[in-house]
């Protein structure tokens, strides 16, 4: 496809230039997210045809950790397989730059943890990959940075932890007592919701009688959403007599939904590079 404007480079080579383009191709893996393969031929000859093409220098150690049954035509193989051989086909050739789509997809949980491993040993080695994957638990295990695309834009482009700073901490307490939400609507707190004691008189709907713990002594459960430092946090929560908190962060899957959800999360212009 040739682009109707703009730049972009993959190792050093403007994609507008053809061939510059095909001279580092040697320096790039490809794993698609559904294989595609002459069925008619063995695995062994699949790869003896790639190593031809691209180079080989590392199916063997590949094939020790991902091991399709290389005498049997592809027609033969199970999803799984086709996956492994085509991990090693990405690999063989030891590329700079990987470029994956639903790398672990048709592997079984085992093989999925060797591939993630086995991708992570690649990154100290110095390698780049481009990992695409709606298996949100895996992209936190192997990647530095997020991109999230929406509607072919790029609304976000940030490094995992920070990310996940951002869309904040959910925090929750029961206190003894009975307390109302306006009281622990503070400066980062969100969503603040009560339960088990009197609701703030904004969220009447919320009133309840204080709970009891053990002792008869009333308690009241509160939730929120914060996204400020610990500090002002715990010191809030130390003029309240805490019998139980909890302070966790916000899982990749909500982070994902702020920009997938119903609302909008970004509306402005694409980010500058």
């Amino acid at each position: 496809m040739s682009p109707t404007e703009g730049t972009a480079a993959v190792l050093d080579a403007d994609i507008r230039d053809g061939e510059a383009l095909r001279a580092v191709r040697a320096d790039v893996g490809y794993l698609p997210s559904e294989p595609s393969f002459n069925e008619n031929v063995s695995g062994r000859r699949l790869l003896e045809y790639h190593g031809a093409l691209r180079g080989d220098v590392r199916s063997d150690e590949m094939l020790e950790l991902f091991d399709p049954p290389l005498g049997r035509k592809v027609r033969e193989y199970s999803r799984g397989n086709k996956q492994m051989l085509a991990i090693v086909m990405a690999f063989m050739h030891d590329p700079d730059l990987l470029i994956m789509d639903e790398p672990t997809s048709g592997l079984d949980p085992l093989k999925q943890e060797e591939l993630l491993e086995f991708i992570r040993a690649e990154q100290d080695r110095g390698k780049t990959f481009f990992f695409s994957s709606h298996i949100l638990s895996e992209v936190r295990k192997v990647c530095d940075r997020i991109g999230i695309i929406r509607e072919g834009r790029l609304v976000e482009l940030e490094d995992v932890a920070s990310l996940i700073d951002r869309s904040g901490k959910t925090v929750r307490a029961n206190v003894g007592g009975s307390v109302t939400a306006a009281e622990f609507e503070i400066e980062g707190a969100h969503d603040v919701t009560v339960s088990g004691g009197p609701a703030s008189s904004e969220s009447p709907d919320q009133a309840s009688d204080a709970q009891e713990v053990d002792g008869g002594e009333e308690a009241t459960s509160v939730s929120f959403t914060y996204t400020g430092a610990y500090e002002p946090l715990l010191g809030h929560l130390l003029e309240y007599e805490i019998l139980d908190l909890a302070i966790e962060e916000a899982p990749l899957e909500d982070v994902f939904m702020r920009f997938y959800g119903d609302h909008d999360a970004y509306d402005g212009p694409p980010p500058e590079p």
